[in-house]
C-alpha cells in the first residue's frame, strides 16, 4: 500500500516531469517501486526515453526494464503497436525468457486472441506450475470472457496451491455471490475469518451471506458475526448495527406462534442496544435522516 508521503513524492515528481523539469527516469523508477499504474504518464515519458538513443544507452542494463514497463503501459493505453515493438526487442535480446513470455500472453489478451493467450499461459505453467501471476491472468481472462464457471475452476486450482492468498478467497466469494451460490461463498468467508479473525470486513460479509441464506439457525449465526464486526470496529459499524436489527426482525417473524423460549431467540435486549446505537450515530452525523431511520426501525417493529 502506498503511503501518503510516497504518493505526495510521486505526484510532485510527476508534476516536475510534466512541466519539463527533468527527472523522467527517476519518476519511472518510483512508479515501479511503488507498484502503481500511471499508464498514460509511463507511456509518454518512457517512450520519450526509448526514442532517444543517447538517453536509452545511458540506462545500461535498465534499458530492458524500461522496455518492459513501456510495453505494459502501452497495452493499458491500447497502443498495441508500441507494445508489440517493445516485446519484439525483448524477444530478440532474451529469446527464451519466461518473463517476456508473460508479456506475449498479455499482448494476445489485449488483442482479444483468447485461445492463443490460453495456450501461451498453459505452456508457461508447464515450465513453472507455481507462477502466481500466470494463474491470476487465466482467472482474469476467464472473467473478461464472461466464463465465470471457468474462473471458479481456475481460482480453486490456484487456491489449492496458494491457500494463504486472501485476495483470491475474496474474489472467489464475490464470483459465487454473483451466481447466488451462497453456501460456497460462505465457505470462502469462513476460510478468511479463520486466517484473519480480526478483520471486521470478513465478519460483516459472512454475516450478510448467512442473512441472505435465511432460516433461524443462519440468522442467529449472522447476528453473532454482525456483533463481532461491531466489536472489532469499536461499536461504530453502521451496517452491522442495521444487520443486528434486521436479524432480530426476521427471527421474530419466523418464531411467531412458537413457545417463549423460541421467541427469546430474537434477543430483544441486543436489538434494542443496536437500535439505540443507530439513533445516536444518526443524531451525531446525519440528524436530517433521523426521522427516516425511526420510520425504518418502526417498520421492523423494533
Amino acid at each position: 500500500m502506498v503511503t501518503k508521503t510516497e504518493e505526495t513524492q510521486l505526484n510532485q515528481l510527476e508534476n516536475q516531469v510534466d512541466n519539463g523539469g527533468g527527472g523522467a527516469w527517476e519518476y519511472l523508477c518510483l512508479v515501479r517501486k511503488l507498484k502503481v499504474r500511471r499508464s498514460e504518464k509511463v507511456f509518454k515519458h518512457g517512450l520519450s526515453i526509448l526514442n532517444d538513443p543517447g538517453k536509452r544507452s545511458a540506462l545500461g542494463p535498465e534499458e530492458w526494464t524500461l522496455y518492459e514497463q513501456v510495453a505494459t503501459a502501452a497495452m493499458d493505453c491500447q497502443r498495441l503497436d508500441v507494445a508489440q515493438n517493445c516485446i519484439k526487442v525483448l524477444q530478440k535480446k532474451f529469446p527464451e525468457s519466461k518473463r517476456v513470455g508473460k508479456l506475449e500472453g498479455l499482448l494476445l489478451e489485449a488483442k482479444g486472441l483468447w485461445e492463443e493467450a490460453e495456450k501461451a499461459y498453459s505452456s508457461l505453467l508447464e515450465d513453472n506450475p507455481l507462477d502466481q501471476v500466470i494463474h491470476k491472468r487465466r482467472v482474469a481472462m476467464a472473467k473478461a470472457r464472461g466464463n465465470l464457471s471457468l474462473a471458479i475452476e481456475f481460482l480453486n486450482k490456484y487456491l489449492e496451491l496458494f491457500m494463504a492468498d486472501h485476495d483470491a478467497w475474496r474474489e472467489l466469494a464475490e464470483i459465487y455471490l454473483s451466481l447466488q451460490m451462497y453456501k460456497q461463498a460462505a465457505f470462502c468467508y469462513e476460510e478468511l475469518i479463520l486466517s484473519q479473525p480480526t478483520v471486521p470486513l470478513y465478519h460483516l460479509a459472512y454475516a450478510d451471506v448467512l442473512y441472505t441464506m435465511g432460516g433461524v439457525e443462519n440468522l442467529i449465526a449472522a447476528r453473532k458475526y454482525y456483533a463481532a464486526a461491531i466489536d472489532l470496529t469499536g461499536g461504530r459499524n453502521t451496517r452491522a448495527l442495521f444487520g443486528i436489527c434486521l436479524c432480530a426482525s426476521a427471527i421474530s417473524q419466523l418464531s411467531k406462534g412458537r413457545n417463549k423460549e423460541d421467541r427469546d431467540m430474537a434477543a430483544p435486549e441486543l436489538q434494542s442496544l443496536a437500535a439505540a446505537a443507530l439513533e445516536k450515530e444518526y443524531k451525531q452525523n446525519a440528524p436530517s435522516k433521523l426521522q427516516l431511520l425511526s420510520s425504518a426501525l418502526k417498520s421492523l417493529r423494533l
